[in-house]
């Protein structure tokens, strides 16, 4: 007894198209965002401790965490929803623009002609980040603070010789 279920596990998957990973930008991405919620902390907390029997102030404090919270919840957004999908077929880069846009490119697999990544020094390889290349005709595409940069960059190979292993056999019939 088998199920029919609809295959399908991203908006815009074609027919036939299997999907082989998910990927996203390392959290160190979102330094922005953690310095956006500290510093209005600093800084609202200033006037308390100058003044520390004036309970009123709190309510700066409040207020400048509240300002934070919304800088951060901004910065994770636009974090969280931009990610890249690698099915057997193409790539696709999803990026938010703020809280309602998105950016959506396409690079088929077939056009892929190099890959190559980089560690940037010290705190690369101690939070395992790093920047993927991925060259063609018309351009490179560049993904920064890309988490595990290693295991990403042999999985899209494997994917590219995969499409570049079909694309021979078809040429040999």
């Amino acid at each position: 007894m088998t199920k029919e279920h609809d295959i399908r596990q991203f908006e815009g998957q074609r027919e036939g198209e299997e999907l082989l990973f998910v990927f996203r930008r390392h959290i160190i991405a979102m330094r922005k965002g953690f310095y956006s919620l500290l510093i209005p902390m600093i800084i609202g907390a200033i006037p308390f401790l100058i003044w520390q029997d004036m309970l009123e102030l709190l309510w700066v404090f409040v207020g400048f965490f509240g300002l934070g919270l919304l800088l951060f919840a901004y910065h994770f957004v636009i974090w969280f929803y931009t990610y890249y999908i690698v099915t057997d077929q193409r790539i696709r880069q999803i990026t938010q623009r703020g809280f309602f846009g998105k950016d959506v490119v396409e690079l088929r697999l077939a056009k892929v002609q190099n890959i190559s990544y980089n560690i940037p020094g010290f705190f690369g390889e101690a939070f395992q980040f790093g920047t993927i290349v991925i060259q063609t005709i018309v351009g490179d595409l560049v993904i920064q603070n890309v988490e595990h940069p290693d295991e990403i960059y042999n999985k899209l190979q494997d994917a590219v010789a995969a499409v570049e292993g079909e694309g021979h056999d078809e040429e040999d019939i």
